[in-house]
Order: structure tokens, then C-alpha cells, then sequence
């Protein structure tokens, strides 16, 4: 039987709040499998494809690339079991976000068509927080025309109950044509090209609960705002326009109180001085006014790192210690082993491998630093193993993907994770789930050409390794003045779960261990 379900967008875990829409996927009409993405958002964390757990016709869609949506508002609505379209399962029924099955069920009782008491009980087999297969049947609901077909103005429109789907199936034609019929008789004229306060008493355009906010936080007056979307409605950029314009006419506003106040003290003292117009000296006042500050919104990536740094710096109270290393042994080490041939060849060893093992060895020795703090509680977490994250600068910012079990690993499982996670990070490709969860962090910031840092914790954690540039400099060695390369390692820890000797004796064995891999040996 014919269904029009609506899907909103699911909770993406990891306390996200809201997601821009970066791409469709699908366009109204087109035919959608259970599972098959729909829609590309970002996210303050990543970059994700969202499925859509139901199959069918796209009906409708919700917001335009580029719009800020929170969790729960509508993305689209699919019209499901349509003629010729396959049988959907699970989520046609169940779900909190059906829309007639259960009132069609309770109509139709014990004499329900033998298809719909036979129909599968499975599901999507991507399941969404907020979707999924197993939940209790929806009460049957009515759909607003403007959701379906967006084809009048929303104040114009009543609201029309979907009438019970009949036992045989319904071509979603049939199912909309009640809705359309009474769109086409109560649609008044289209909507003027200038919308203002004194217009009408009628809702504004609006659907997005963020554009309402942005508008009241800049006093923009929505009324006398014309919407760019489908059928005039109002979409965050037509807000941010309108808030650019205030704010270059207040500027403007500005420059000629100031050029009207500097022509006329210029008047009274003298009206031409030197062969020179008043005219053309406040022109020349306006050209040297200085340009209006550019304003960036911090949301997506750079708002989820400002808000995490604002955190770590507000409740960690860190401390930093450093020292210099000569790091000629361990770069000898790495030349060796990708030199090998033969039997022990194996994949090109990295120098962030071989001190991503270094800390797992440290960490072995200094489980203090493996942990986090439970302020409410007022207890240190010691955690059991170690998920290391490694900060990877990428063209949407900052972002720390995190290895997995890095204390189990070795050398070449660990530079492989390093690898693989790095290309994830550049494409734009990763996980909530591969950006969360470390326990410790490490940060090689000699990438940039740089020797120190005090790095900031990546909160919650406890500790942070910061790897400066390997350079050839005068070192003493064995009592001779010699170049080596030498290399600057930086400690920031949380005061509160050691004290200085801990945190000194880690960086001094990672120190030792760079200057003489062969310490590492003891720990395989």
C-alpha cells in the first residue's frame, strides 16, 4: 500500500546537535533503496553520507546545500510502494517517523490483504539512531501539503489528513490527489515580490528554526524578507545577505556623519584653501576611510576545534616541560629498516610510527598519563589500553583521527593505521566514530618547519607529545663537538592527574629511546 514516510535527519552520535547540507544526492522523483545515501552534511566532526532507511519515491526534499540543519528536522519524504517500486521492509512500518501504516492497519483489522500479513519483517540494515526496525508501530498522522509537493505558500494551505490507504496498493498519484485538489482551491494569489511588515498576519516562510534565531540575533525582520527557495521561502543565506546589508549601510551611514561633520568644520575655517573644494577633500576623506572587518562564522570544523581548545584551556590546568634529543640513531634505525631486502623487507617504516611506538612503550611505564579526569566525580580514570590520536592538518582544518588499540600493535600495523586514517582525513572521508575516543595524542608540528610548541590537550585527555623539526646541528657526543640531528620533545600534561617527576620521567624515556632505539627492545 502506498506510504509517504518522512525522514529526519538521525542523531549522528557524539553529542552533534546539527549538520549543513553539503550535497544531494537524489532528486525529487528519483527511486531510493533502503540503505542507498541520500544526502552528503557535515558535520563539527566529519563529513557524512546519510542513508535513508526507507525505499521508494522521493517526494519531497528539505532545505537547500548550504542550509544548517539541527537533529530531528525534516530531510525528505519518500513515498513507499509505489506500482513497480520493490517491497520495502521494516521501516515502511515501524519507526518513529511513519506516517499512515498504523492508521491504514487499524483500519483494514483481521480482513487485511494476505500481501500485507505476509510482508517481511526485516529492516534496514543501516541502522540510524532515531530509525531502524523493531519499534512499535506510529499512530497514523497528518501530512501538510507543503511538505508533499511544496507547491503553495504555507500560511495558504490547510492542513489535509492522508486518507487510510485502501488494502490493494495505491499509486502515490492517488494518494496525493486530495492533498493537491485542496492546494489548488484554496492557493490564493502568488505571494508579492516584497513582503512587508504591514503585509498579512500570516507565518513567514521560514522552516529552518536556525534561521529564526540568526535573524533575531541581528534584528533582521523576516517579513520584509524575499526568500530565494522554493515558493519564497527564506534560506540562511538570504538572512546572511540582509545582515551584510544593514551592516554596509551602517557603515555607509558612518562615513557620511563623518564626512558631512569634517566638510563643515573645513567650511568655517575656510572655504577654499590652497585651490582645493571642500567637495573634493570630503571625497578624498571618503576613499581613505578604512574597510569594514570581515566576519567568519565558526561553525562546522574550526567551531568544533574553538570550542574543544576553549574547554581544555577552562578546566585542564597544563603544564609543559621539553628537551632536546639527538635523533640520529633513530633516523639510522628507519634508514635500515627500509632499506632491507629479502625476506625482512616490508613497507616503508615512518618516523611518526616509530614515535607513535615509542609513546605506547612510555605510556606502558607511565600509565598516568593514559588517563582523564571525572570532575563531577572527583576521581582520575586510569584507562586500560591506549587509542592514540596523531593531529593531521587538512583544507577544512585541524582534525586528530585516533588509532585503535595502538598498544597492540607494532611498528607496521601502527604506520599503516597512520596511513590509511590520513588519506581518510584528506577526503574528508572520516568517521565520527575514527575522531573520537583517544586517550592520548600525538603532535608532529616539525611538519611546519617549526622546533617547539606548548600544544594545547586535546580534552578530555591527559597529555599531549609535541615532535619539533629534525635538524642537523653542533651536539657533543662521546665528548666531541659534532652535527647530529637533533630534535625538540615537548610534554603538555594535566597537573592534576601527576606531578612534574612523572611527567619529566616520560619525556625522558621517550628522549632515551630516540637517542638509543635499542632501548625499545626491552619492551618486545
Amino acid at each position: 500500500m502506498a506510504q509517504v514516510l518522512e525522514f529526519r535527519l538521525p542523531d549522528l552520535g557524539e553529542g552533534l546537535t546539527e549538520a549543513e547540507i553539503v550535497r544531494w544526492l537524489v532528486e525529487v522523483g528519483d527511486v531510493v533503496a533502503v540503505d542507498q545515501p541520500v544526502v552528503e552534511v557535515e558535520t563539527a566532526k566529519a563529513m557524512v553520507e546519510v542513508p535513508c532507511p526507507y525505499g521508494g519515491v522521493v517526494t519531497a526534499r528539505f532545505g537547500e546545500e548550504g542550509t544548517e540543519l539541527p537533529v530531528g528536522a525534516p530531510l525528505l519524504t519518500v513515498a513507499v510502494g509505489a506500482p513497480g517500486e520493490p517491497e520495502t521492509s521494516g521501516p515502511a512500518s515501524s519507526g518513529p517517523n511513519a506516517r499512515s501504516g498504523a492508521g491504514a492497519s487499524r483500519a483494514s483489522g483481521p480482513s487485511s490483504s494476505p500481501s500485507a500479513a505476509t510482508e517481511p519483517s526485516g529492516g534496514s540494515g543501516n541502522v540510524l539512531v532515531g530509525y531502524g526496525t523493531g519499534a512499535p508501530a506510529a499512530r497514523r498522522r497528518r501530512i501538510r501539503p507543503d511538505r508533499l509537493g511544496r507547491a503553495v505558500p504555507e500560511a495558504s494551505v490547510p492542513e489535509v489528513a492522508v486518507p487510510d490507504a485502501p488494502a490493494a496498493e495505491t499509486p502515490v498519484s492517488d494518494v496525493l490527489a486530495p492533498v493537491r485538489a485542496a492546494a489548488s482551491v484554496t492557493a490564493p494569489a502568488p505571494m508579492p515580490a516584497q513582503v512587508t511588515a504591514a503585509d498579512g498576519q500570516g507565518p513567514v516562510p521560514v522552516v529552518s528554526p536556525l534561521v529564526r534565531r540568526l535573524a533575531r540575533q541581528h534584528d533582521i525582520d523576516l517579513r520584509r524578507l524575499v526568500g530565494s527557495g522554493p515558493d519564497g521561502l527564506i534560506l540562511r543565506a538570504d538572512v546572511d545577505g540582509a545582515i551584510r546589508k544593514a551592516e554596509e549601510t551602517a557603515t555607509e551611514k558612518a562615513r557620511t556623519a563623518h564626512v558631512s561633520a569634517t566638510s563643515a568644520v573645513r567650511a568655517d575655517v575656510s572655504p577654499v584653501s590652497d585651490g582645493v573644494s571642500p567637495a573634493s577633500e570630503a571625497a578624498a576623506s571618503v576613499s581613505s576611510a578604512a574597510p569594514a572587518a570581515e566576519r567568519i562564522p565558526l561553525r562546522g570544523v574550526r567551531g568544533a576545534v574553538a570550542d574543544k581548545l576553549s574547554r581544555s584551556r577552562t578546566e585542564i590546568p597544563d603544564a609543559t616541560c621539553w628537551v632536546d634529543a639527538d635523533a640520529t640513531e633513530l633516523m639510522a634505525a628507519r634508514a635500515a629498516m627500509n632499506a632491507a631486502t629479502g625476506p625482512s623487507a616490508g613497507p616503508k617504516v615512518s618516523v611518526l610510527a616509530l614515535l607513535a611506538r615509542i609513546c605506547t612503550a612510555a605510556l606502558a611505564r607511565f600509565p598516568e598519563l593514559n588517563s582523564t579526569v571525572d570532575a563531577e566525580a572527583r576521581e582520575i580514570v586510569r584507562l586500560p589500553g591506549v587509542h592514540l590520536g596523531f593531529a593531521a592538518q587538512t583544507e577544512r582544518g585541524l582534525v586528530v583521527p585516533v588509532v585503535r588499540d595502538a598498544h597492540a600493535r607494532g611498528v607496521e600495523s601502527i604506520g599503516a593505521e597512520i596511513v590509511r586514517l590520513t588519506e581518510l582525513a584528506r577526503t574528508g572521508k572520516l568517521s565520527p566514530a575514527q575522531l573520537t575516543g583517544g586517550t592520548f595524542t600525538l603532535n608532529n608540528y616539525g611538519v611546519f618547519g617549526v622546533d617547539g610548541s606548548t600544544p594545547i590537550i586535546n580534552h578530555p585527555e591527559a597529555a599531549m607529545l609535541g615532535v619539533g623539526r629534525i635538524m642537523p646541528r653542533p651536539w657533543v657526543h662521546q665528548g666531541e663537538l659534532a652535527v647530529r640531528q637533533v630534535v625538540q620533545l615537548s610534554l603538555t600534561f594535566d597537573h592534576r592527574v601527576c606531578d612534574g617527576g612523572t611527567a619529566g620521567g616520560f619525556l625522558r624515556y621517550v628522549a632515551d629511546c630516540v637517542e638509543q632505539p635499542a632501548v625499545l627492545l626491552r619492551t618486545l
